[in-house]
C-alpha cells in the first residue's frame, strides 16, 4: 500500500508542471493564443530587392507556424498581429586591402516588427532586428544575393520567433 500511494505522489508531483493553462513547445516558446495575422513586410528601405519582402514575410510565418502550432488567419482580431516593414538593405565594405582595395563586403537587413499580443499586453513589442552576412568583393552581389538573403532571412526569422513566443 506505501509503495503505492509512493508511486501516485511521485506521479502526481511529475505532472504538476503539465497542468498550467499555456501551451509549452519543444522549442522553448510559450503560446496562450490559437491564431496569428502575420502581415507580409512592407519594403521601405532604399535599395528595393522586389522579392524580399515575400522571401522574409514567408521565412517568419514558416518559422512561427512550424513551432508554435499557430493557425494563420487574415483576422484583425486573431490573438496574435505582426506587422513590419523592411528598413535597411545595404552593402557596405568592411575589409580592405592597402588603401582602395575592398576585400570583403557586407550585406546588412534590418526589419521593424510590431508584435501585438491580445492575450497578454505585456508581451507587445516594437522592435528594429538587424542581421548580416558577408562575402568576398571580387564576387558580384548578384551572384551571392540568394544565399546571402537566405541565410540572413533564417537569422531574422529565429530572432523575430524568439523574441514574440521565446522572449529570451
Amino acid at each position: 500500500m506505501r509503495g503505492a500511494l509512493s508511486i501516485w505522489s511521485l506521479l502526481c508531483i511529475l505532472l504538476l508542471p503539465l497542468a498550467g493553462c499555456k501551451v509549452y513547445s519543444f522549442s522553448g516558446a510559450t503560446i496562450e493564443g490559437k491564431t496569428i495575422n502575420i502581415h507580409q513586410l512592407e519594403n521601405k528601405a532604399r535599395n528595393v530587392v522586389p522579392s524580399l519582402s515575400a522571401t522574409l514575410s514567408q521565412k517568419i510565418q514558416r518559422r512561427i507556424l512550424s513551432q508554435t502550432g499557430l493557425k494563420p488567419v487574415t483576422d484583425d482580431d486573431a490573438d496574435y498581429d505582426m506587422t513590419g516593414q523592411i528598413t535597411a538593405y545595404e552593402v557596405t565594405v568592411t575589409a580592405a586591402q592597402g588603401v582602395q582595395v575592398a576585400t570583403k563586403n557586407r550585406l546588412t537587413i534590418s526589419v521593424q516588427i510590431e508584435f501585438k499580443n491580445r492575450l497578454n499586453e505585456k508581451a507587445n513589442f516594437s522592435q528594429t532586428f538587424t542581421r548580416f552576412s558577408d562575402f568576398n568583393a571580387s564576387q558580384m552581389l548578384q551572384s551571392v544575393e540568394g544565399a546571402l538573403i537566405e541565410d540572413i532571412g533564417n537569422q531574422l526569422a529565429d530572432d523575430i520567433f524568439n523574441k514574440a513566443f521565446v522572449n529570451w
